[in-house]
């Protein structure tokens, strides 16, 4: 085993986690089987028990998923990490493993939609209580813990609006109360952030977008360490929400060009924002890149790069967002992100439509909202293919 912290981020994309088989492999193996073979009753027995390491049953020893998560956990600095079969069941396994009844979360309403509905209508049924705040609201955040908050749960850059959050600031904010501050680092990937680095406790990541970047599989993580990370895996032996073998080997090849990617997507959605940000039909543009985000200094200092995920409000509401989406030809009409294809949605009838309208509006989901994620094609392409419904 290596000493991977010796090494740069470029190398261990490529090739941290690996176990070569017998059979001396240069890339990664994959292992589609649904349990392993011991050579004993009594081997059998050691590896159950916890006494031996080894491989037990794919819901949770695979090789292909332990080398996805072993290079993952290299990348953001962290002890461990824990593959899961979608980012939703990343946050659901880190809840239902570190949450009981009684428990309270105090979570940034500038969340994915889904995960809002997770907390209200799921969480919720088992009490388990969560208050909303504003994500750079640092008083509220404050205010909104009880001697009963386990958990605060924050993304940064949050989706669609790119705020950015202080992860140090609240994660001492976190431990001051016996609180573990969970981050969610999906848009930005170890390539451009590490909040452990920052004092974060857990890392979550839908796998499905940056990591694998090519839209080929759903799946998430949740890394972190000690007693934590532990309980996430403990909840997903018993209830299986897990990463398929051939998912891990995808997000694996995935991981080998993050690094490249993050700085043409970064390069892409500066340009685009700049760009953006001198229409006439456009009223704001949110990106984190542009001396005029709130946050611009903040996301300099503990960001490595900008992200590709931008937003922008178009005058005129959703008759003319959605003009401005349906112009496009080849920019895809889709909710998901991350992926070398640039993509366009309307979050307020997509990705945040099942908010209530209050919800929406405290989240910044106006009907005018675009949501961009730039891609990997040419800038000037990308750019005359959303002018063409700007004009």
């Amino acid at each position: 085993m290596h000493d991977w912290s010796e090494y740069e981020l470029e190398t261990i994309a490529v090739r941290a986690g690996q176990h070569r088989t017998n059979e001396g492999e240069q890339s990664e193996p994959i292992f589609p089987t649904s349990s392993f073979t011991f050579a004993s009753a009594a081997e059998a027995a050691a590896r159950f028990s916890g006494a031996e390491p080894g491989n037990i049953y794919s819901r949770f020893t695979n090789p292909t998923v332990r080398t996805f998560e072993e290079r993952l956990a290299a990348l953001e600095g962290g002890e461990r990490c824990v593959a899961t079969s979608s980012g939703m069941a990343a946050i659901l396994s880190t809840c239902m493993g570190l949450l009981k009844a009684g428990d309270h979360v105090v979570s940034s309403r500038s969340i994915f939609g889904t995960t809002t509905i997770l907390f209200n209508n799921f969480f919720a049924k088992f009490e388990v209580e969560t208050d909303f705040v504003g994500l750079s609201d640092y008083e509220a955040w404050e205010a909104a813990i009880r001697p009963e908050t386990k958990l605060l749960f924050l993304e940064t850059p949050s989706n669609p609006m790119t705020e950015i959050a202080d992860i140090r600031r609240l994660a001492d904010l976190a431990h001051r109360h016996d609180a573990l501050l969970v981050v969610d680092n999906c848009f930005c990937t170890p390539a451009l952030q590490r909040p452990l680095d920052l004092g974060a406790d857990l890392i979550i990541h839908s796998a499905t977008k940056y990591l694998d970047g090519q839209g080929r599989a759903i799946g998430g993580a949740v890394v972190g360490g000690g007693e934590a990370i532990e309980a996430v895996y403990s909840f997903l032996r018993s209830a299986g929400p897990t990463m398929s073998p051939f998912n891990g080997w995808i997000f694996l090849k995935g991981l080998e060009t993050l690094s490249l990617r993050m700085e043409r997507h970064c390069d892409n959605a500066l340009k685009l924002a700049q760009w953006l940000e001198a229409q006439p039909n456009v009223e704001t543009v949110f990106y984190p890149g542009l001396a005029s985000h709130p946050q611009h200094e903040l996301a300099k200092r503990q960001q490595s790069g900008f992200g590709g995920l931008l937003s922008f409000v178009v005058k005129g509401g959703k008759e003319a967002a959605w003009r401005v989406i349906d112009g496009t030809q080849f920019i895809s009409i889709t909710a998901n992100l991350g992926d070398t294809k640039s993509t366009i949605t309307h979050p307020a009838t997509t990705t945040h439509g099942r908010l209530s309208d209050e919800q929406k509006l405290e989240a910044g989901i106006v009907d005018g909202l675009v949501r961009v994620s730039a891609g990997l094609e040419n800038i000037d392409d990308i750019i005359a293919d959303l002018k063409r419904g700007l004009g």
